[in-house]
């Protein structure tokens, strides 16, 4: 009696958890619906998380795919060091991006590992063959030693995101 009850409560379990995919599924093909055209290019990557639905299982949610065609990059550098530093110094150090590609390279969004770091990007459409600009500043107020952080790069391209890091060593 207990094996058939354990296995009537497995599959009802199992049909709950079968039909919240299908919801979810449901939910992401509605948000498909919405015509390319009406998201601008120049919207913010934060109004375009509205049309991704947030997923049950406590995952993180990659901001939205560009539906922009993919191009290829090549950086000048993905690590830097900043070598020593003295503690609350604020740096910043830029890192040139060229699009190698044919189509237009757009980045949509920069989010950087911790708060301590801030990015600028360039904004606009790089066109094939230009050079475009990910500036990281980072403010080294709340470390001491060695440090290593991150930034990662959203953009269309095939291996989104591009991760760039930098390294410093904070001297009181």
């Amino acid at each position: 009696m207990k094996k058939s009850l354990s296995i009537i409560a497995l599959s009802i379990i199992g049909f709950g958890l079968v039909s919240c995919k299908k919801e979810e599924n449901k939910e992401l093909q509605n948000s498909e619906t919405i015509a390319p055209d009406s998201l601008s290019t120049a919207a913010p990557a934060d109004s375009l998380s509205a049309v991704t639905p947030a997923p049950a299982t406590g995952e993180t949610v990659a901001p939205a795919a560009s539906n922009q065609p993919l191009t290829t990059v090549a950086l000048s550098e993905s690590n830097f060091d900043f070598g020593n530093i003295k503690k609350g110094d604020k740096v910043n150090h830029i890192y040139e991006i060229t699009n190698t590609g044919t189509s237009p390279l757009v980045i949509s969004e920069v989010k950087p590992g911790c708060g301590c770091t801030a990015p600028e990007f360039t904004k606009e459409p790089i066109l094939p063959g230009k050079k475009g600009k990910i500036t990281l500043s980072f403010d080294s107020s709340s470390f001491d030693g060695a440090v290593q952080k991150f930034a990662d790069v959203y953009a269309n391209v095939e291996k989104a995101p591009i991760k760039l890091t930098f390294n410093a060593n904070i001297q009181p």
